[in-house]
């Protein structure tokens, strides 16, 4: 790749001693095929991208990292791993707060900076979502990109407590080997933009595996209408979870159908679920935090239409966030903010369910087969037995069909 010169901002990251490497780049949101486009039929109307990017003002960023061949060495690799940043008002409003929730179905997994999410009912900056051992370098990361951001009041940039999430892709990366660094955080954030989103194998999703086929990011979106009030719900998704014989797809039992793809565990032998996701769910519907706890909670939902039961080895985190309220985060004075009420929300819980189911389905669609470390290989659920199944259930939506279930 090409190395485009430093603006001001990312200036300042240089001086405080991190370097661009050639090992990273942007991903670009190459457009795959995706679930509606091969006859998976889903509930509810999707935004224009069908994307967490129709929310308007979020903006998503992913730093693929992929190299090597052949046996593990630690500290070398192979690299199949990753960084993808979410950011609710942009990196342009990235010091605007947004109100938001969260919520931990299974907690064998790690998202940082909760404690004062649920305290706050603030969420202060990106989200960050990595591999488990690059959790603690992207904390950091995002800390010094804020501080070299710098704040338009002269007290600067004095205290951040951010939320970084995780997966484990050890059975197809040297994750031991923490080849994800400071500067892939930055680059992510730097590159982050609204529009097509990437998904599958690219930034912190490139080395998962779902239902024992490659797995990914993932989004998808639904659009609400209240009344006169038009309104997006979006989802984000790293999906490494669930068995193979538990895939369901639109209803159909599509991981007891393909048999004849190798399902390959994260642990050799293993009989249970080892995998985990993460759900970032946005919204400009304008709720307060103990309402956007209760979307994230919908999130369990949408997993298990896809065939989840969230084991005890997988890290279930999730959070909901609304760009709506603008003006609720001051530090003095009388901060006014809307919201919608309670018997209003049932449209939105909904879509937060058709949308996460969506999203998985979408993430094993756009997922390629990979080879990694010591020549562990994870299956791309391959979309002609997928068309099969589905036909033989009738569950096959004809063209235009695919959103009506």
């Amino acid at each position: 790749m090409n190395v485009r010169s430093a603006t001001p901002t990312l200036a300042a990251l240089l001086v405080v001693g991190c370097f661009w490497t050639l090992a990273s780049a942007p991903t670009p949101p190459i457009q795959k095929l995706r679930a509606r486009e091969i006859g998976v039929p889903f509930d509810g109307l999707p935004g224009p991208l069908n994307a967490i990017t129709d929310v308007a003002g979020v903006e998503i960023g992913h730093i693929t990292l992929i190299s090597g061949e052949g046996p593990l060495i630690v500290g070398k690799g192979p690299v199949r791993t990753g960084v993808t940043a979410i950011l609710p008002r942009g990196k342009d409003s990235v010091d605007i707060p947004v109100f938001a929730g969260w919520f931990s179905q299974n907690g064998n997994g790690e998202m940082t900076g909760t404690a004062w999410l649920e305290e706050s009912g603030f969420l202060e900056g990106p989200v960050m979502i990595t591999n488990t051992h690059s959790v603690g370098v992207v904390r950091d990361a995002v800390i010094r990109w804020r501080v070299a951001r710098g704040r338009p009041d002269p007290s600067g940039y004095w205290w951040s407590l951010p939320v970084v999430a995780e997966t484990w892709d050890g059975w197809l990366n040297d994750i031991n080997g923490f080849h994800v660094k400071a500067e892939h955080a930055f680059r992510a954030l730097e590159t982050a933009a609204g529009g097509r989103v990437a998904e599958g194998n690219v930034g912190g999703g490139t080395g998962m595996i779902c239902y024992g086929f490659k797995g990914g990011i993932g989004t998808s979106s639904r659009a609400v209408r209240l009344g006169d009030a038009n309104y997006t719900v979006g989802v984000l998704l790293q999906a490494n979870f669930g068995g193979r014989s538990q895939l369901t797809v639109a209803g159909v039992p599509v991981g007891r159908e393909i048999t004849e793809a190798p399902a390959h565990s994260r642990l050799p032998g293993a009989s249970s679920e080892q995998g985990s996701v993460i759900v970032v769910v946005g919204t400009d519907a304008p709720l307060l935090p103990h309402q956007l706890e209760r979307l994230a909670r919908r999130v369990t939902m949408g997993l298990a239409r896809t065939g989840s039961v969230s084991g005890n080895g997988s890290g279930d985190l999730f959070i909901a966030f609304s760009t709506a309220n603008a003006g609720a985060f001051r530090p003095d004075g009388l901060a006014q903010a809307q919201m919608l009420g309670n018997d209003q929300l049932d449209p939105i819980f909904t879509a937060v369910v058709q949308a996460t189911e969506e999203s998985v389905i979408n993430a094993l669609v756009a997922a390629e087969t990979m080879t990694g470390q010591s020549g562990h290989r994870a299956v791309a659920l391959p979309h002609d037995r997928l068309r099969e199944v589905l036909r033989k259930y009738n569950r096959l939506a004809l063209p235009g069909q695919g959103d009506a279930r």
